[in-house]
């Protein structure tokens, strides 16, 4: 059951993130700094590394860190890459590559770390 509901969450997560990254978003709330987006895509990247690596590490058949890294961090580029040939009214910022970059690997640490304080 846990292992369903933690698929389901991960892949309702990925598409939130594939249709806000495509859309025009207005109205976004304003956290009050001139980096807010690059905020937020380090934030959003986290939560995606974070629910794949969770995902896998606990429930599959090997420790596939690495693997699942690799793939999301690909999809981050990739999704930043496309945005603009999908929406003229996206841009490519590579500041905001960088943010979708780190925040994986942010993401990633903390399901590894998380993993490990689990063993102990």
């Amino acid at each position: 059951m846990v292992k369903r509901l933690l698929l389901v969450i991960a892949i309702i997560y990925t598409v939130i993130l594939i249709v806000t990254s495509l859309i025009d978003l207005d109205g976004v709330p304003n956290l009050g700094s001139s980096f807010d987006d690059k905020i937020y895509h380090f934030l959003a990247y986290i939560a995606l590394a974070f629910l794949w690596l969770t995902y896998f590490r606990y429930f599959g058949k090997t420790k596939p860190s690495f693997k699942v890294f690799i793939v999301v961090l690909m999809f981050a580029i990739f999704l930043e890459l496309i945005q603009h040939q999908i929406n003229p009214n996206r841009t490519f910022d590579v500041i905001d590559l960088l943010a979708n970059c780190i925040g994986v690997v942010v993401g990633t640490l903390i399901a590894i770390k998380q993993s490990i304080l689990k063993l102990k």
